[in-house]
């Protein structure tokens, strides 16, 4: 697979709880991670005190952020109304030439920043909040 622009890597909210995804405009630097717990059932018989797993068990979970400046009404109001009503709405990520992630995520942070010779930032937090999905490309 060629490199691939991080600009394309896009986070993408339901505007109106009906599948109407818009990227969140102003973004300069998305993020996308996925983790699993572990569980263990190491036991005094485990082969050489190896630890050992047990395969398809613990929680998954998915978290993304990104951080950017204003440029659209729409998605900062979307975003700060989605944190104060407490909402779990759909988001899609877009990875380029890998899928699409979906799925309900919480918005559990959001930082506002600024300087007196700069422009006014933001930064965000969300966390997965049930099953996703991945369609390929």
């Amino acid at each position: 697979m060629a490199a691939q622009n991080g600009k394309d890597l896009l986070i993408k909210l339901d505007m109106t709880g009906a599948g109407q995804f818009e990227t969140i405009a102003g973004l300069r630097a998305t993020r996308i991670s996925f983790n699993t717990e572990s569980v263990d059932v190491t036991s005094l018989e485990s082969s050489g005190g190896w630890r050992e797993l047990l395969g398809g068990a613990g929680v998954k979970s998915a978290s993304i952020s990104g951080s950017g400046v204003f440029k659209d009404e729409n998605t900062d109001e979307r975003a700060r109304q989605i944190f104060f009503d407490g909402e779990v709405p759909n988001f899609q990520v877009i990875i380029p030439d890998f899928g699409t992630v979906e799925g309900a995520f919480q918005l559990t942070s959001i930082e506002y920043a600024g300087s007196h010779n700069g422009e006014a930032t933001y930064e965000l937090s969300m966390s997965s909040a049930g099953e996703l999905t991945f369609t390929a490309v």
